[in-house]
């Protein structure tokens, strides 16, 4: 073999490399066996030992510190370590809003709305539709009346065209995209999230955020989706805004004459015996009965709802208390209030210099009550055009502090002109020692804070106070810091997985892959002997590199992953068994053993290439087409396939040529295997018409099911939904789980499913999918709490999932664009490669058959089968897998057919002598064949087996798409380039 002295070279220097880069995790799992010795089982005490160790060297050979090492460990994806995914949209429909200056133009509101509509649908470039539809409502008015103003002037000039403001407008869509993604960059950072893994999806507006180890749900909504629109406001007070309030509340008594509508509020009010509210306005409760609050909201149904802020006078009355807090209302009761404030007949009475806003927290009141009362406000608006009186833009930096009393706080530093309008403001709202004045902090249009100024600040130093916990302080001054978004934005798609579903992972995926590594290597050793035995070897060195080279590239390991490695492990024996059976045929032919395998290594090279690179290139189709738990899969499959094309050939090579060296005997079988799939000569073509018939039958079958179900059984990948796993401390009816949540998921669709175990169910709803509002999560969370409580048994939600329905329909769209484009890859790489049109055109359609096929069996076994059998992202991974599958086994037949047309000297056959030498091809493989399915296929069902519930449907569409490749591989793909090719000659014969 030529090159051995440079193979070694490589082989060292990648294992170093290997080495180098897996180190680090023993390095790491050192120091964090000894914070749990230290710690001993306290887990504060140990996350405190890993603080203090974060910038101690602890890599003794090169210095490194804990920190550095823990960066560059193996990465373990979601479904192995826990935390969260997010897909994050940029509001870009409200961006053009704002650029409009907010127009109230009907048509081109109208223009925006129908954009988003095509958007959600599936379109592409937000822009383009809506500049589209506006021309469409309004073909006679100019954009640039909308845009062209004195801040963009240079830019865009009043009489620009519609197609330069587009270009405007898309520049300003790209500058927001990036400046968002930079400024969430910025905002996980300091969360302080480790290794978070951020990408823009190009083409679109959104990014896509993965954050290992995050569990507190609600606190990265907060993070994400705040746009930091810090503002700084006069507040009336408490005596000027009451007698307005009154005016309003006399107002709804009169316009609230139907008994329907008044019950309804009173239905609605939470003005009960022993509430905060109650116990703040000192009134007697004795009679606090239903028709008393009945008469309440009749005669005021605002304030039966809201409180205003009271104490005991001296003369023993009840007086308003001073202060910019103007009301109390319980945290149902706000959208109650806010549906009173957009009435018309109130909106009359509100001055234009009032804005009523609601505070970011419940108050503390001290009262023990658990009901949550927010804080009301009436915001004082003193500039013409409704800007506050000082904005976030004036902020230098933030940080998070404690006050004198130790109370957490964010101290603020102003800009030099901010500091100087932050004097005038406050200068103004001190100059009446008998009357100072508030100042509300407004973050978002809720107030974190209104503190009364007691003097002049002169230096631009400030601080947020209010009823804050240590996180709240923290993510407000990472926030503030990081700055306002340019544009709302929204979270679309959301995974959850829980630490204890990750751990039950890890488990299952690592008892799995040791399993199916042990089948490989007692199968290569039983079967092939010696040979075996370096063919394990090989496979032992191609484990170590692609953990290796996974970790050096900073690769995320997922679930699907280990399955991709388990999968190249078994894909790799095929480069080995090709080569073997073809030494088997050359000592068969009396030659010598080192001739045997020069002449084996070399003949089955042409295949091995083929082979591997239509399913390299289909792992690249799935990395591009693919995200999450696809690209993890893909990934791995990119890196196992170039590594074991090295291990399997080249090292493999390199071992034989040793032990010849050395005067080894090798041999390729025992006495049991050494003559296996002699003599075999099956009429593979002469029965293609009953393969046909049958191929037909199943998929009419699945035609069938199809339209009995109503379609196929869509994940939420492709239809949108949220998807829950609940565990339940025992075994539950799916039947009696989703009749509980019929009533608190109303008008959705709702299905439950066993996940594994009869106490593991998976829950999918559509209920709020569409709904853009960021309390919409909560609400569904919250119904789903009430729906399971009503079970009467104990339950933990172990992962959560969210797909909204613009990301469905891409990811939708991207799965029939990576399937097509597949078959045109694989059609061209055919036809180059072979030189023959129909060779090309039978490999296709081989591959729809595969497709058609796998959809018949899921279609025909879903229900029956006790795990569900959606069609997801995965299954289309599973799909392309399937694919890849056939090619190579197709391949390798149609590269045994050339080999023979090149003796026989000839570039093609006809008649019985085509139909013979497709036999013979097809019989002379079918060892490899036969032996490559049934390794893989035994490999699948260990994952199948042990591998857990998460990724059952995924496996089970690989062994039966194992099974159909190998029988399309045989039955359907070469005899169809038999048909094909006797078409084409009787054309030529007619013509």
């Amino acid at each position: 073999m030529q090159g051995k002295g440079f193979i070694k070279f490589m082989a060292i220097l990648l294992g170093i490399v290997c080495v180098y880069s897996l180190s680090f995790n023993f390095v790491t799992s050192k120091v964090e066996k000894d914070a749990k010795a230290y710690a001993k089982g306290d887990v504060a005490k140990e996350k405190a030992y890993l603080d203090s160790m974060a910038t101690v060297p602890v890599y003794p050979l090169f210095g490194f510190n804990y920190q550095f090492c823990k960066t560059k460990e193996i990465n373990l994806g979601l479904d192995l370590k826990g935390g969260m995914n997010v897909t994050m949209e940029i509001s870009l429909g409200e961006l053009v809003k704002s650029l409009a200056n907010n127009t109230d133009d009907v048509n081109f509101n109208k223009a925006l709305a129908t954009a988003q509509q095509q958007l959600n649908a599936g379109g592409k470039d937000y822009v383009s539709l809506f500049v589209n539809e506006f021309e469409k409502l309004s073909p006679n008015v100019k954009l640039a009346d909308f845009f062209s103003n004195q801040d963009n002037a240079k830019e865009l000039k009043p009489n620009a065209s519609n197609s330069e403001v587009k270009t405007y407008l898309s520049k300003q869509a790209t500058s927001a995209i990036d400046r968002s993604f930079f400024i969430i960059r910025s905002r996980i950072d300091g969360f302080g999230v480790v290794s978070p893994n951020m990408q823009k999806q190009e083409g679109t507006n959104r990014i896509l955020i993965e954050m290992p180890g995050v569990q507190d749900k609600e606190r990265i909504h907060k993070l994400l989706q705040g746009s930091a629109e810090l503002q700084f406001w006069q507040v009336y007070q408490n005596d000027e805004v009451y007698p307005i309030l009154e005016s309003i509340n006399k107002t709804l008594a009169l316009t609230l004459k139907d008994t329907a509508a008044v019950a309804g509020v009173a239905n609605d009010t939470t003005a009960k015996s022993g509430s905060k509210l109650a116990g703040l306005a000192k009134k007697t409760d004795t009679k606090d009965t239903a028709a008393v609050k009945s008469e309440a909201a009749k005669s005021n149904p605002l304030f039966a709802v809201l409180q205003p802020p009271t104490y005991q006078a001296e003369n023993g009355q009840q007086a308003l208390r001073p202060g910019p807090v103007v009301g109390y209302v319980v945290q149902k009761d706000t959208a109650k209030v806010n549906s009173f404030f957009k009435r018309a007949e109130v909106k009359a009475i509100i001055p234009q210099s009032y804005k009523f806003m609601w505070s970011s927290k419940p108050a503390d009141l001290g009262t023990t009550n658990t009901a949550k009362v927010f804080e009301l406000y009436a915001i004082k608006v003193t500039s013409f055009d409704g800007k506050p009186d000082l904005g976030g833009e004036a902020i230098s930096d933030a940080r998070h502090d404690f006050d004198q009393k130790g109370r957490p706080e964010v101290t603020m530093s102003m800009t030099g002109e901010g500091a100087a309008k932050w004097k005038k403001i406050t200068a103004e709202a001190s100059a009446d020692p008998n009357n100072k004045k508030a100042i509300a902090i407004v973050l978002d249009n809720t107030v974190y804070s209104a503190p009364t100024v007691q003097n002049e600040i002169p230096n631009g130093s400030s601080s947020i106070t209010g009823n804050f916990t240590i996180n709240d302080t923290q993510d407000l001054a990472n926030i503030l810091k990081a700055g306002k978004l340019p544009a709302p934005a929204r979270i679309v798609g959301e995974f959850v997985v829980g630490p204890s579903l990750g751990q039950a992972a890890i488990h299952d995926g690592l008892l799995s892959f040791v399993l199916a590594f042990v089948v490989i290597l007692i199968f290569m050793a039983l079967y092939y002997n010696k040979a075996g035995w370096v063919a394990n070897l090989a496979l032992v060195i191609n484990l170590f590199f692609i953990m290796g080279i996974l970790v050096s590239l900073g690769a995320v390991l997922t679930l699907p992953g280990i399955a991709g490695i388990v999968l190249v492990i078994g894909l790799s024996v095929d480069a080995n068994i090709l080569i073997f059976e073809r030494v088997r045929e050359e000592l068969n032919h009396g030659k010598s053993t080192p001739v045997a395998i020069k002449e084996g290594f070399k003949h089955a090279m042409s295949s091995i290439i083929d082979s591997n690179v239509t399913v390299l290139v289909l792992g690249v189709i799935l990395y591009v087409f693919g995200s999450g738990p696809v690209q993890g899969f893909a990934t791995t499959l990119c890196i196992g396939i170039l590594s074991s094309l090295f291990c399997a050939v080249l090292i493999s090579r390199l071992v034989f040529d040793t032990l010849l060296d050395k005067k080894a005997n090798i041999t390729f079988g025992n006495k049991y295997t050494i003559h296996a799939f002699k003599n075999i000569a099956f009429n593979f073509v002469g029965h293609r018409k009953l393969y046909y018939m049958i191929s037909t039958a199943i998929i009419v079958l699945g035609i069938g099911f199809y339209i009995k179900h109503g379609g196929l059984n869509l994940g939420i990948d492709f239809k949108g939904g949220r998807t829950y796993i609940v565990h339940f401390d025992k075994g539950m009816q799916t039947e009696d789980v989703r009749a509980t949540l019929t009533d608190v998921f109303p008008e959705s669709e709702t299905i439950v499913k066993t996940a594994g175990a009869d106490n593991e169910l998976k829950i999918t709803t559509t209920f709020h999918i569409a709904d853009v509002d960021t309390q919409a999560d909560k609400l569904v969370e919250d119904a789903l709490h009430k729906g399971l409580t009503k079970t009467g048994v104990k339950y933990t939600i172990e992962s959560n999932e969210k797909v909204g329905p613009i990301i469905a329909s891409d990811i939708l769209y991207s799965a029939y664009g990576a399937i097509l484009f597949s078959c045109l890859v694989m059609f061209i790489y055919i036809v180059v490669r072979f030189k023959k049109l129909n060779y090309g055109l039978g490999a296709v359609i081989a591959l729809f058959h595969d497709v058609l096929l796998v959809l018949s069996f899921y279609t025909i076994l879903d229900g029956v089968l006790p795990f569900s059998l959606e069609i997801g992202q995965d299954f289309i991974a599973a799909i392309l897998t399937v694919m890849g599958y056939t090619m190579t086994e197709t391949v390798v037949v149609f590269d045994r057919i050339r080999e023979k047309l090149a003796e026989s000297g000839k570039e093609d056959l006809h008649g019985k002598e085509r139909e013979t030498l497709i036999n013979f091809a097809l019989n002379s493989t079918l060892s490899r064949t036969i032996l490559t399915s049934l390794t893989v296929f035994f490999v699948l069902l260990v994952i199948f087996i042990f591998g857990g519930a998460s990724i059952r449907g995924f496996i089970f569409a690989l062994l039966i798409g194992r099974i159909i490749g190998t029988y399309s591989s045989l039955c359907i793909s070469t005899p169809i380039v038999l048909d094909l090719g006797e078409a084409k000659v009787k054309d030529k014969k007619t013509a």
